[in-house]
């Protein structure tokens, strides 16, 4: 049978994390760190780095569309019938086959 891209996976770089606000926090450069807890002197606390945005490839959010249909070549019976994949009952409220 024929199949469908369900998503491909080129660099989008920060694009798509700037959407979903998806960031991280980098770990303290090891210096900054050893500056941080020697005694005496300067009890200035060391500085967190700032969260940055995470880079993201255009696979990382599925597009729901193409996810429905991934579900439907797989899942289709020969009567027209759905079966719901196990993984997704629960938020389908238990259904197990989709019907005409």
């Amino acid at each position: 049978g024929e199949f469908r891209e369900i998503s491909s996976c080129s660099n989008t770089g920060d694009f798509q994390a700037r959407r979903m606000a998806l960031r991280y926090r980098p770990a303290a450069k090891a210096e900054e760190a050893a500056d941080a807890g020697k005694k005496g002197g300067n009890k200035k606390k060391a500085k967190k780095p700032k969260p940055q945005l995470c880079h993201t490839i255009n696979g990382s959010g599925l597009a729901v569309g193409r996810t429905l249909l991934a579900v439907l070549e797989n899942y289709q019976m020969p009567d027209g019938s759905v079966v719901v994949p196990e993984v997704l009952r629960p938020y389908m409220g238990g259904v197990e086959v989709l019907k005409k």
